[in-house]
């Protein structure tokens, strides 16, 4: 399919998120930039949730990741079930109790100022890195497939797709994103059904012969069963509960949505509902991967990891599973960058700037300054997708995990404390606990072949991050009566 109609459809695709973004950003102010004036639909808010948690990493890396690791994902797939479920009925009451904007002010309502600015600061650097991650991989198969063959530059594709994004949230932020995000989760999983139909077709086979060949080529294995293994099932289900508790609970962006909702009940409907529906679709993503596979050697098709899906796509089917497969796409590629920029603005504002509390500030100068640290952000992400196109990782979906396991451990053990101890801390110390743990994670990673044998490491360095941060801040802390859990102060 020409390059040129398949750019047209990524601006008619563009074009309609304007559409969207026009319709429900006007008269927004503040509050409705940050959490939606609370007014939030819960099954809106769970059904556009599905795209912003999956992102264009899922999308292309957990499909092209069968090929080396079988079902693996599914462990993980486990341990995120019973992480929601922890959200649910440990997090969602507190945040709701406390009546937050930004969850990370319930570390300075528990643990004092230090800990509120760390926890805010560690998120930002969580989503800085992950989002942008994410962005540059859906960036680069677009750069592939289209933007190559028309001579623009990698560094203009993605200051226009940041542009688009600035264009459709300065607004609106949560109030519109709330929307879009519906629209878009609506395409891409339209376009992972319908992938997954075609692919059937071209093989010819039902699920369970799918299955059963998948099966007979180890395409389909779950469980790994060496305890040395980083993919150790139990390593990986505990690893899921952990990245859920952390990327999800302990995450302002995916927290911002959830407690836009207007009640706890309708807010808990929401993330089990989220649940449910993730489930379904990450099932769906592997099945299409072994699919993928299984096609991969008929058609001639040698490319793996990240680049097996769009190689298929673009290389081998009809024009019309091109364009579902690009909208899919794009549809992938919105969610995950446009609520992490809206989440960075609202937390680098209200945490670190204190917005709410300057009351120097009239509404007008509150709302420029949001404008301003909005696109700074922007141009953040645009200098970190740059870093990842030199660093250019076969399987984006490991990276974006294993810095996960760096920036959320410090989230983890400062909630942890939080909510497990009534302990008061030494504010000061705070950074130096939570800057010094990953820097002896890396460094146990560095060295794990002298200090650990066989054993390697995989994605429960996050735990251990989180337990040298919970030891760290019980080290310079006190015993304390948990007065600051009854008495909160609000935004």
């Amino acid at each position: 399919m020409s390059p040129a109609l398949l750019f047209c459809i990524l601006i008619a695709y563009f074009a309609l998120l304007l559409g969207v973004a026009w319709a429900t950003g006007r008269g927004a102010n503040n509050d409705s930039f940050f959490i939606g004036n609370k007014s939030s639909n819960w099954m809106l808010v769970a059904f556009g949730m599905v795209g912003t948690t999956l992102s264009g990493a899922t999308f292309i890396s957990v499909p092209g990741a069968v090929g080396a690791d079988g079902f693996g994902y599914a462990q993980i797939l486990i341990g995120y079930v019973i992480g929601y479920i922890a959200v649910v009925y440990l997090l969602l009451p507190l945040y709701y109790r406390l009546r937050l904007t930004s969850i990370y002010h319930y570390l300075d309502v528990r643990l004092g100022r230090r800990a509120y600015q760390s926890g805010a600061g560690f998120f930002i650097l969580s989503r800085l890195f992950g989002a942008t991650a994410r962005l540059y991989l859906v960036v680069a198969v677009l750069q592939t497939i289209i933007l190559d063959s028309l001579g623009v530059p990698f560094w203009l594709t993605t200051f226009v797709i940041l542009g688009m994004i600035l264009l459709y949230t300065v607004q609106g932020g949560v109030k519109t994103i709330v929307w879009t995000d519906t629209l878009q989760t609506t395409c891409m999983l339209a376009g992972l059904f319908a992938c997954v139909a075609f692919m059937l077709g071209q093989l010819d086979l039902t699920i369970p012969e799918a299955l059963r060949q998948m099966q007979d080529r180890g395409l389909a294995r779950v469980f790994t069963h060496d305890p040395d293994s980083p993919g150790y099932w139990l390593k990986q289900i505990v690893a899921g509960v952990f990245i859920v508790l952390t990327m999800t609970g302990m995450d302002q962006e995916m927290m911002q949505k959830t407690i836009s909702v207007k009640t706890l009940q309708d807010s808990q409907k929401n993330l089990l509902s989220l649940t449910a529906v993730l489930v379904v679709v990450l099932c769906a993503f592997l099945f299409l991967g072994g699919l993928l596979y299984l096609y991969a050697p008929s058609a001639g098709v040698t490319a793996t990891g990240d680049k097996i899906f769009p190689a298929v796509v673009m290389g081998h089917l009809p024009a019309a599973v091109q364009i579902i497969f690009l909208v899919a796409l794009i549809s992938a590629l919105f969610p995950s960058a446009d609520g992490a920029i809206t989440a960075l603005t609202s937390t680098f504002c209200i945490d670190i700037l204190g917005i709410k509390r300057r009351i120097d500030l009239t509404e007008r100068q509150r709302v420029r300054l949001r404008r301003h640290v909005h696109l700074a952000f922007a141009a953040l992400f645009l200098a970190m997708v740059l870093v990842f196109k030199w660093v250019d990782n076969p399987s984006m979906i490991v990276v974006i995990l294993k810095l996960a396991s760096y920036t959320y451990g410090p989230l983890l053990g400062l909630f942890a404390f939080g909510m497990m101890t009534t302990r008061t801390l030494h504010d000061r110390l705070v950074p130096v606990v939570t800057i010094g743990a990953p820097i002896v994670c890396a460094l146990l990673e560095y060295n794990q072949h002298a200090l650990l044998g066989s054993y390697r490491l995989g994605l429960e360095l996050l735990i251990v991050n989180g337990a040298l941060v919970f030891a760290g801040l019980f080290a310079i802390s006190r015993r304390a009566e948990p007065s600051a859990l009854t008495e909160p102060k609000l935004n």
